[in-house]
């Protein structure tokens, strides 16, 4: 447990210097692709990883850069960008950037029930149902976590990433 910890602290540190120099489009692709790492998913067989993005290109650009076609596991990671809400249930991870928030009503009624994990950056969308909603308090970003959608999605979240969510 110590040694989970010590890794953690470690990861919270070079994010902090990691945040200082990178822009928040680079510094949201990154916790997305960390958020994954902690996050398990019902299904295991092989074949694409779909992370899906909504509303903004920065962000997206960014993760079909650095991830797309890389392995996750068996599987590959496929970066798509979504027009709609409605494509969302091809994916296994949708972020909705703060342009596109009022598409989230969409895109959870297009996911429910199915084991997709949604990370937002919007005011509100951690309550309104976002498993993960990126919140900036005190001029430094933080993120909700919302534990019963996590239920709800079938999605089993680790210990190590709630301890360290605002839990909603």
């Amino acid at each position: 447990m110590k040694k989970v910890s010590l890794i953690l602290f470690a990861l919270g540190l070079s994010l902090g210097a990691f945040a200082q120099e990178r822009p928040t489009h680079e510094i949201h692709a990154a916790m997305l692709f960390n958020f994954i790492k902690y996050v398990q998913w019902p299904d295991d067989a092989g074949g694409e990883f779909v992370v899906g993005v909504i509303g903004e290109d920065d962000v997206f650009n960014t993760l079909k850069t650095w991830y797309d076609g890389k392995p996750k596991g068996n599987k590959k990671y496929v970066i798509k960008k979504l027009s709609s809400g409605a494509d969302a249930a091809s994916c296994h991870v949708v972020y909705v950037g703060k342009s596109k928030s009022r598409e989230f009503e969409n895109v959870k009624s297009t996911i429910d029930g199915k084991p997709v994990l949604t990370v937002t950056d919007g005011n509100g969308l951690g309550q309104k149902g976002s498993c993960i909603n990126f919140k900036v308090i005190d001029g430094k970003l933080k993120w909700e976590l919302n534990q019963s959608t996590f239920s709800n999605s079938n999605l089993k979240v680790s210990n190590q990433l709630s301890s360290m969510s605002i839990l909603i």
